[in-house]
């Protein structure tokens, strides 16, 4: 006779500015559209916070025709998906990722604010002028994505100066482990120096003896199940956040082949590319990177300008990373790049958000039938 699991103590709430998360869950923003309004509001619904990712939102849009309307299709995609999570999580806490390397960046923070996110996560870049852009709903919680101590240090600094604000919470992305670009240099990847283990600690400290612990840290990359989750506390994060464990779910907005490539991949499928956003990126093997890994021509036409610096506006050999993106969101696996994280590849079946949540609150897992219908 197999005894049953004793049950997990409760994970204690996340505090972030006004708002008391009752799951100390964030999920990561993925884009393009792979956390849009769907899986946003099936995470707020079972207590987390629910992250819509604003990059390039409006290529899978109605908005969005050509070039020259790329920018302001974008703002229209934004405050639909915003309405859209808020009517199916009247109660949840949704907000967004914000790109600092798009150009379109204070536009994607003005819009999120004025239509009711309630946080917004920005990285890619060190998001200086964030408050700035926000500063027109102060109740929003602004939480910057650091990959040092260093890096938290000099943001605060300058936001305590000019803006008189402070983080609400502070995100470390371990580029180790993490999905999509990666905010260390590629010769830097897999070093100690910059993993969990050894950032998270700093972090808390310094949140600690020079803010009264008033800045939550948060830590992202690798957190895949319940262990994770209580490792990353015992390191002295607040919550946690996680974006692959939620791609093969019935509830994320990617196209069903996207999230087949996950449950089909291997731990060897896991590649390094370099972004023409001048970062290393994390992704899922397939036919586009096989090609681009080995000096194949890959698309690379410049649809709008979006990031702020890309080569694929000056080298021939470079490709449209939002482009490509999307593609893959669509289901086009042959000509399109599926970022992830490490633990993407561990995925063996679909899965209902509300389940995942229960199995990391409580430890029980879901029965898997045979076959499951996404909800209607």
């Amino acid at each position: 006779m197999t005894l049953p699991n004793p049950p997990l103590p409760p994970l204690p709430p996340l505090q972030i500015g006004e708002y008391t998360i009752p799951v100390p869950i964030i999920q990561g923003g993925m884009g393009v559209r792979v956390s849009a309004n769907r899986l946003a509001s099936a995470v707020a619904n079972e207590g987390g916070v629910g992250i819509i990712a604003t990059v390039a939102l409006s290529l899978a849009s109605k908005y969005y025709k050509k070039g020259k309307d790329y920018y302001q299709a974008n703002v229209k995609a934004l405050i639909d998906e915003l309405h859209l999570a808020r009517e199916a999580s009247p109660q949840g806490i949704i907000g967004t990722n914000c790109m600092v390397a798009i150009r379109d960046f204070e536009a994607m923070v003005r819009t999120s604010v004025e239509y009711g996110a309630q946080l917004i996560i920005s990285g890619a870049g060190l998001p200086l002028r964030l408050p700035e852009f926000a500063a027109s709903h102060p109740s929003t919680a602004l939480v910057p994505i650091v990959s040092s101590l260093r890096a938290a240090r000099l943001l605060a600094a300058r936001w305590r100066k000019l803006y008189r604000r402070l983080p609400d919470a502070i995100l470390f992305e371990d580029p180790n482990t993490a999905g999509g670009h990666l905010g260390v240099r590629r010769n830097q990847l897999f070093s100690a120096e910059y993993a969990a283990d050894q950032v998270v600690p700093q972090l808390a400290e310094w949140s600690r003896s020079e803010y009264n612990d008033e800045i939550p840290i948060i830590t992202a990359g690798g957190i895949w199940d319940r262990a994770d989750i209580d490792h990353a506390l015992a390191l002295g994060a607040k919550g946690v956040q996680m974006a692959s464990r939620f791609l093969c779910t019935y509830e994320c907005d990617a196209d069903e082949r996207y999230k087949q490539a996950f449950i089909d991949a291997k731990e060897s499928d896991v590649v390094i590319i370099d972004s023409p956003a001048g970062l290393p990126g994390r992704a899922l093997s397939s036919p586009f990177t096989r090609t681009l890994l080995q000096g194949g021509r890959v698309a690379n036409k410049c649809f709008a300008t979006c990031l702020e610096e890309c080569s694929c506006r000056a080298v021939k050999d470079a490709f449209c990373i939002a482009e490509a993106l999307h593609r893959a969101q669509q289901g086009d696996l042959e000509r399109g790049l599926i970022f992830t994280g490490t633990n993407g590849v561990r995925h063996t079946h679909m899965s209902h958000v509300r389940d995942i949540f229960r199995e990391l609150m409580t430890g029980q897992t879901a029965s898997q039938p045979a076959a499951q219908a996404a909800p209607g």
